[in-house]
C-alpha cells in the first residue's frame, strides 16, 4: 500500500537514543577547538605534560620514570590539516626509548597518538607491563552525570550493534572488552568506540586494535572519571632490537547538551581523515553480486546486465563444501566444511584450468571489479602447503587449526609476496580477508613464556597492518574489505586500511528477526561507520529496504524475483549516497514486533537527504510523525515517496517543527523517502 506523506498538525517529540533536541551538524565549533588545543597542550605537548598513557617498567610507574629520562620532541607538518608531534624518552640506565607520536588535526577537535616501546640496548629489558595506551582523566562540572554512549559489538546475533547508555555515577567501575577470541569488535562488549557525555559536551574516544584490547572506566566519590585503554595483558620483557606498540587512541572533543550532533562531527572527521582512499577519493557506494568467477559465470553475470542490473562488484567469497576457488579436498574437514581446509593459497586448476584472468579481463571491460575471498591467517589443513613446507611458520591453538605468524618476519614477507602475486596476475580489485573459528588470541597467548606476555599479539598485529599497507602500497587501486566472521574486526586502525562489506553474518533468512535484526544493525552502526554493507536474500518490499547500505547485493536472479531484484539495486543507488552524509536517529532503538522504526540520512551541502521508516508487524500504529534535522529552516524542500507518483513540497522549517507524518496501512511494511532543496 501507498504511504501517505503530509505535514503534522502539530509536532510529536521523539526520544532519540542519546536524547535531546537535534541542531543541524556543522563544522567544529570554535570552543571544540579551544578545548582540543588546551587538552593536547596539557597532556603531551607541555614541558611537564601530563602524558595521556601509563606502565611500569621495572616495578616503577610511568609518572615517575618519565619525569627523570631525557625527552625529546619534534614536529612534522604532515598536510595543511594534521601536524605530527614525536615524544621520545630514553632510560639512560636499560636503553629502553618511549616514543608517543601524536597528530593534532586543525580542521577537527580531534588529537590521537600511538606509543611505542623499543629496546634499543644489547640486553633484555627488565619487565614491562601495565602497558596503558589510554589513561587520562576528566572532570565533570556541576549541572549533570558522565553518561557513556555506545553499542554492543558483533557476534552473529539479534542485538548486535544495540546501542546502550551507561551513566557513570559516583564509584561506578565499567570494563569493555571484546570477547576472548582476538576479534577487536566480537561480542557484546565488544565495540571500541564511546560517546563520553558530560555537562556542557563531552569527548569521543576510539581504540584501534586489531587484537584484544579492554577499556576500563572508574569514577571516583567526586566529580573525576579516569579512563584506560590498551591491549589486555602485557608483562614482557623486550629483546634487543625489538618492539612493541600501543593501539591508536583518538579523542575528537565536542561541546553542547546534545550527543547527536557530536556523532555527525566524528562521521564527518572519519570521512575526512580515516576512511581509505583510491585515488584521493574515498569509497563510494556499491552494488556487488556474489559469483564462481569462473568461464560460466560470465553468463551468470551477463543475466543481470540483460535485466538492467549493472554491478559494480563481482565477488567470490570461499564457497561450499569443496567447491573453493583453492584446493580443499584433502584435509581433516570433510563435505559442507571442506572450505575450512585452508593453507594451500593457489587457485584449483581443475575448476578454474586458465585462473580468473578470463573473467576478469571480461568484468573489467565492463566496468566492474572484482573481488576475492582470502583467509590466510588460518591454517586449517595440517597438508596443505603452508603444514608441510613451513610448519615452523605455524602457531597451534585455533579452533579451526593453527595460525600463520604475521609476527614472524620471513612468514609475512612470503604472505605479502605471495598474496600480492596474485592480486597482480588475477586481475584482482578487492582482497576480501576473512577470520573464522574462535579466533587468534589463544594460540597467541599459548605461544607466550611466562616473561613475555603478550608479545606474540603484538608482534602479530604489527606485521598484519603491515601486510594491509604493503599490499596497498604495491597495489594503489586496490580495496581491502575487513570481514572477520561478519563484522568483527572494525577497530579504527582496521577502518584506515578497510571498509566492511559485511558487517555481520546474522542476515541470513533463517535466522530468526533478522530483518528486524538488520533495522537495528543500520540503526545502531551508522552513528559510527558511514560506510557499511551486508547482503540481502529476501524479496519482498519490507525486508528488502531493511538491508540498504552504501554496499548491497542480492544475486539468485530468477524469472520470478527480477523485478524485486532491479528495483531494489535501483532505490539503493539513488539513497545510498546520502547515507555517507549526517545522520539523525528519527525513533528510539528498539528490536520489538509492535513498534516502528526510523532514521534519516542528511547531506547539507549537496541539499538533500532520505528519510527510511519501518512499521513492523504487530504494531496498531498507521502513522508516525517523524521531526526531521539539518534541513535549512528558510527553504522549500521537495520529498519524493519510492512508493506513490509525484513530488509534495514541504518547508523546511515545518519538517523540522511540525514533523513529516509517514502513513503505512500495511504491517509489516516500509517507506522510503528523499528530499532535496529547491533552489
Amino acid at each position: 500500500n501507498p504511504i501517505r506523506v503530509t505535514v503534522a498538525v502539530g509536532a510529536v517529540a521523539t526520544v532519540l537514543w542519546m536524547g535531546g533536541s537535534v541542531t543541524a551538524a556543522g563544522l567544529a565549533q570554535p570552543e571544540e577547538m579551544r578545548r582540543k588545543e588546551q587538552w593536547t597542550r596539557a597532556h603531551l605537548l607541555a614541558p611537564q605534560a601530563k602524558t595521556p598513557f601509563s606502565f611500569v617498567y621495572g616495578d616503577q610507574p610511568s609518572e615517575k620514570l618519565l619525569a627523570d629520562w631525557p625527552r625529546k620532541h619534534e614536529r612534522k607538518k604532515l598536510d595543511a590539516a594534521r601536524t605530527e608531534h614525536s615524544l621520545a624518552w630514553t632510560d639512560p640506565k636499560t636503553a629502553l626509548e618511549v616514543r608517543c607520536v601524536a597528530v593534532e588535526y586543525s580542521d577537527f577537535p580531534a588529537v590521537e597518538w600511538t606509543v611505542y616501546f623499543k629496546n634499543t640496548g644489547h640486553q633484555n629489558t627488565p619487565i614491562l607491563e601495565l602497558v596503558e595506551g589510554l589513561d587520562v582523566r576528566f572532570e565533570r562540572a556541576e549541572g549533570g552525570e558522565f553518561v557513556l554512549h555506545g553499542l554492543k559489538g558483533d557476534w552473529c546475533a539479534r542485538e548486535s550493534y544495540e546501542p546502550y547508555q551507561i551513566t557513570l555515577g559516583a564509584g561506578v567501575v565499567t570494563h569493555r572488552s571484546p570477547a576472548a577470541s582476538g576479534k577487536s569488535c566480537d561480542g557484546p562488549d565488544g565495540w571500541p568506540y564511546y560517546n563520553l557525555q558530560m555537562p556542557g559536551g563531552g569527548v569521543i574516544l576510539a581504540v584501534g586494535w586489531p587484537g584484544h584490547w579492554r577499556s576500563l572506566f572508574e569514577r571516583d566519590a567526586g566529580n573525576t572519571l579516569r579512563i584506560r585503554a590498551g591491549q589486555e595483558r602485557t608483562h614482557l620483557v623486550l629483546k634487543p632490537g625489538e618492539e612493541i606498540r600501543t593501539p591508536l587512541v583518538a579523542l575528537l572533543f565536542w561541546r553542547g547538551t546534545d550527543a547527536v550532533p557530536a556523532q555527525n562531527l566524528w562521521r564527518r572527521w572519519y570521512v575526512a581523515h580515516n576512511m581509505p582512499r583510491v585515488k584521493v577519493r574515498t569509497q563510494q557506494p556499491i552494488a556487488q553480486i556474489q559469483t564462481d568467477a569462473g568461464e560460466k559465470d560470465i553468463a551468470y553475470v551477463k543475466s543481470f546486465l540483460d535485466v538492467g542490473i549493472k554491478p559494480d562488484v563481482c565477488w567470490r567469497d570461499a564457497g561450499a563444501g569443496a567447491t573453493t576457488w583453492y584446493p580443499s579436498s584433502g584435509g581433516p574437514y570433510k563435505g559442507q566444511d571442506a572450505w575450512l581446509n585452508t593453507g594451500t593459497w593457489e587457485i584449483d586448476a581443475t575448476q578454474y584450468p586458465k585462473g580468473f584472468k578470463p573473467f576478469t579481463d571480461w568484468v573489467h571491460a565492463r566496468g566492474m571489479k572484482f573481488i576475492l575471498w582470502f583467509e590466510p591467517e588460518r591454517v586449517g589443513d595440517p597438508n596443505s602447503w603452508l603444514g608441510q613446507h613451513h610448519p615452523e611458520w605455524l602457531l597451534p591453538g585455533t579452533s579451526h587449526g593453527s595460525l600463520l605468524n604475521l609476527g614472524n618476519p620471513a612468514a609475512l614477507g612470503w604472505l605479502i609476496n605471495h598474496v600480492d602475486g596474485i592480486i597482480k596476475s588475477q586481475g584482482i580489485d578487492w582482497y576480501r580477508e576473512d577470520m573464522n573459528g574462535g579466533g587468534p588470541l589463544p594460540a597467541w597467548r599459548k605461544n607466550d613464556a611466562a616473561d613475555r606476555q603478550g608479545i606474540t599479539e603484538n608482534l602479530y598485529v604489527q606485521g598484519h597492518l603491515a601486510f594491509w599497507d604493503e599490499l596497498r602500497r604495491r597495489n594503489p587501486r586496490l580495496c581491502i574489505d575487513s570481514c572477520a566472521s561478519g563484522g568483527r574486526r572494525n577497530d579504527l586502525e582496521s577502518m584506515r586500511r578497510a571498509v566492511p562489506l559485511l558487517r555481520s553474518d546474522f542476515q541470513f533468512p533463517n535466522m530468526p528477526g533478522v530483518v528486524e535484526s538488520n533495522q537495528g544493525q543500520t540503526y545502531g552502526l551508522s552513528f559510527w561507520l558511514p560506510f557499511q554493507g551486508t547482503g540481502c536474500y529476501f524479496y519482498d518490499t519490507y525486508s528488502v529496504r531493511s538491508f540498504y547500505l552504501p554496499s548491497f547485493g542480492m544475486g539468485g536472479l530468477t524469472a520470478e524475483n527480477t523485478l524485486a531484484q532491479r528495483r531494489a539495486y535501483a532505490e539503493c543507488a539513488k539513497i545510498a549516497p546520502c547515507m555517507l552524509g549526517d545522520y539523525y536517529p528519527l525513533t528510539p532503538y528498539s528490536l520489538q514486533p509492535d513498534q516502528w522504526i526510523a532514521w534519516q540520512f542528511n547531506r547539507p551541502e549537496q541539499a538533500n537527504g532520505v528519510v527510511q521508516a519501518f512499521r513492523r508487524d504487530k504494531s496498531e500504529e498507521p502513522t508516525k510523525t517523524l521531526r526531521l534535522s539539518g534541513v535549512d529552516p528558510t527553504a522549500q524542500y521537495e520529498l519524493t515517496d519510492f512508493d506513490v507518483e509525484g513530488t509534495t513540497r514541504v518547508s523546511g522549517k515545518d519538517l523540522m517543527e511540525k514533523g513529516l507524518v509517514v502513513e503505512l496501512k500495511s504491517k509489516p511494511g516500509a517507506a522510503v523517502i528523499a528530499y532535496r532543496r529547491l533552489r
